[in-house]
């Protein structure tokens, strides 16, 4: 290699990122565009020449890769998790998040003010970026918060986030933020793609959320990204600054774009201003917003307040009024859900609210429906809740369609009558019931109804249960429809050639979903408790339940009281786990998924572990444990009060290797750390830490 075009690149590639800064962060180019595209090209021809200057931070490495197939997996090191929202989108959203906040923090009355970092809520997709010894290494997507997907290639393409970080970079950092378009590039775009004769993007949240998920990064470089900072995951090698703001101001430092748009206040009253300031401002700003986020400013609070579930207690998103607007419902279906659940549905003559376009809004229950008197042919109000889920607000009855009595010819009366819930499911024709004080509506046809069968089946299989990978809506609808499958049980019973007879289905298909059930099998205690659909049991409590029972058995056989002890878990819970181990048919199904051979750890209930064995001790996992999988051996450690990290280090304490474990391996035994398999941990669990 010659050391001149070592030089050469060196000065290209800070020639050209300076020229991208001007370009793209100050929008004041210093060069015309053809001088520019003489550099790159001058840049890629030597890179191409000498395949070993070729750097993963080169701005040529910004045009992107071929296209994927699919995108991989990517296990969060530490969990991307959502934040409260406010339902009162007025002051007393920032009112009670405050009261909340001196609650938790054991506050007297006459404690000074709480001080709080507030910021925009932008409407984007969230990214996880990735870089190690200061070098953009791997971007993911959110995804349920525990897994996202590798979307490097894309978020490579975004001239807002640096493939060099400037200054003295940590050996690991990972950023949080959001991938966004402005509403001016979006209409440039826009306005570009009609010329092409290609489909414009509807809205800058989907166009962004779309652009980062294209297979192919030639797409995602099309499109008019950009980027925000907002927080950091994992680090390594870093002293984190003592508050949020100086985080982020580390963080622009670093060369990362952070919003201006943030104010560091005390008391609830300053943030409630800064909301209303905003609120007022969002026509201005050129990205879109939903909300402003309060987060508890010291880091070291943030660190004593925690989390509830999945989401942090130092921080809440205090929304905006969703928008509305008028249609007219053309129809009321009553859609049945995965637990019986009839919910009547608005049918609308499609509108444009809240950036999208509504055909469907929710009407709630059948007491909700008739309180607001919704009826074919009315007028209504439309708002998108939360900005997500579409609602029916209210009908201008000044505009209901009316036609003359029959009795009286100056009189008028609704052509329309009130809605009614049907006595029966449209899906399976059983009776419907309604539970003493409930407001739902469930069909009594249990797994018969196919309604039922299918999201049953679905919530079986889905990731965070049973991860029966390549099991979907499609495939499940064709197997209940053809009889093959009734109960989950069902599905330990397929055979290849069975699954590869049907439509759509090839043989390799069918051989790699039969190796997924199989695998399933192998399943974690809370996840067999999680997927088997039990109302009103989410995977929080799932978690709760395993860790305190230990034992399935013990579990099954408890009573309301037992289940009343554990934190969280309160008579209705209680009930509905009572109740549905109480029916035959559920045990018998769980009999038949036991002797199909699904099976999980037992010690992995963590009532026999002294509370915080693992304090202070670090992990790391590596290859593949012979029942456990990786999440499911991360939630041990931590339940434990250990901490799991993503690479071997001196202050490792335990490696804990499975099959076809790699370098991380071999790093545990060059520093002398001490190994453990599936087994050792388990055994460590239930006694002290040596």
């Amino acid at each position: 290699m010659s050391a001149a075009a070592g030089e050469r690149a060196e000065r290209l590639r800070r020639e050209i990122e300076a020229h991208n800064r001007a370009y793209y962060e100050l929008d004041a180019p210093a060069i015309s565009d053809a001088a520019y595209d003489a550099l790159f090209r001058e840049l890629q021809a030597i890179e191409a020449e000498y395949p070993e200057l070729l750097t993963p931070g080169s701005p040529t490495r910004r045009v992107g890769g071929r296209p994927l197939a699919q995108f991989a997996a990517v296990a969060h090191d530490v969990p991307m998790l959502s934040i409260q929202t406010e339902t009162d989108t007025g002051a007393r959203g920032a009112e009670d998040f405050d009261a909340r906040v001196r609650r938790e923090l054991e506050l007297p009355d006459g404690a000074p003010p709480v001080e709080f970092s507030a910021e925009l809520k932008f409407d984007g997709l969230a990214v996880s970026l990735r870089y190690e010894h200061g070098v953009f290494m791997r971007g993911a997507t959110r995804g349920d918060g525990l897994t996202g997907e590798d979307v490097t290639q894309n978020l490579r393409t975004v001239h807002d986030i640096p493939l060099h970080l400037k200054g003295d970079a940590p050996p690991l950092l990972e950023v949080r933020g959001e991938a966004y378009m402005r509403r001016d590039d979006l209409a440039r775009y826009n306005e570009k793609a009609k010329a092409r004769g290609e489909k414009p993007l509807v809205n800058p949240r989907n166009g962004a959320a779309g652009s980062i998920r294209q297979l192919d990064p030639a797409i995602a470089k099309s499109r008019p990204l950009r980027f925000f900072a907002y927080g950091i995951g994992a680090i390594e090698g870093w002293d984190a600054p003592a508050t949020h703001r100086e985080l982020l101001d580390a963080l622009a430092a670093f060369g990362f774009p952070v919003c201006e748009h943030r104010v560091v206040v005390r008391g609830w009253q300053a943030l409630a201003d800064f909301h209303d300031c905003m609120g007022a401002q969002r026509a201005r700003i050129p990205f879109d917003f939903d909300g402003v986020v309060y987060k508890v400013n010291s880091l070291a609070l943030q660190n004593r307040l925690g989390f509830r579930s999945r989401e942090p207690r130092w921080a809440v998103a205090h929304k905006y009024p969703a928008e509305e607007a008028r249609t007219v419902v053309t129809a009321i279906e009553v859609q049945v859900g995965r637990t019986g659940a009839l919910t009547p549905v608005a049918k609308l003559r499609p509108v444009f609210v809240g950036g999208v376009t509504v055909t469907n809004a929710t009407l709630h229950n059948e007491d909700e429906t008739r309180r607001k008197d919704v009826r074919v042919g009315d007028t209504v109000i439309v708002r998108r809740a939360g900005d997500v889920i579409p609602e029916v607000v209210s009908v201008v009855l000044d505009e209901r369609p009316m036609s003359p009595s029959p009795n009286d010819p100056f009189a008028r009366t609704p052509l329309h009558p009130p809605f009614e819930l049907p006595a029966t499911c449209p899906q399976c024709g059983s009776r419907v019931v309604r539970e003493e004080g409930e407001t739902i509506v469930r069909c009594s046809g249990g797994l018969v109804c196919p309604a039922q069968v299918k999201g049953a089946l679905l919530h079986f299989a889905g990731r965070r249960t049973m991860d029966i990978e390549g099991l979907g809506d499609r495939l499940i609808e064709q197997l209940v429809a053809g009889g093959q499958v009734k109960t989950p049980a069902d599905l330990y019973a397929l055979t290849a050639p069975a699954l590869a007879a049907m439509e759509r289905m090839g043989e390799k298909s069918a051989e790699n979903l039969v190796a997924a059930i199989e695998k399933s099998k192998a399943a974690s205690l809370a996840r067999f408790i999680f997927a088997l659909g039990i109302r009103n049991v989410g995977e929080s409590t799932a978690k709760d339940l395993a860790r305190y029972f230990g034992k399935f058995e013990t579990l099954q056989k408890a009573d309301a009281a037992a289940l009343e002890s554990i934190p969280d878990v309160g008579p209705v819970v209680a009930a509905s786990i009572c109740d549905f181990f109480a029916e035959a048919y559920n045990r018998e199904v769980i009999g038949r998924l036991i002797a199909a051979g699904v099976h999980w750890a037992e010690s992995e209930g963590q009532a026999d572990a002294p509370p915080g064995v693992f304090a202070g001790k670090v992990f790391v996992l590596t290859g593949t444990l012979p029942t456990l999988r990786r999440d499911d051996a991360k939630t041990l450690i931590e339940g434990a009060g250990g901490k799991v990290s993503a690479s071997v280090s001196r202050k490792t304490d335990y490696v804990v290797a499975g099959e076809e474990a790699g370098s991380k391996l071999d790093k545990a035994g060059e520093l002398g750390v001490a190994i453990l398999d599936e087994a050792g941990l388990l055994q460590l669990l239930q006694g002290d830490c040596q």
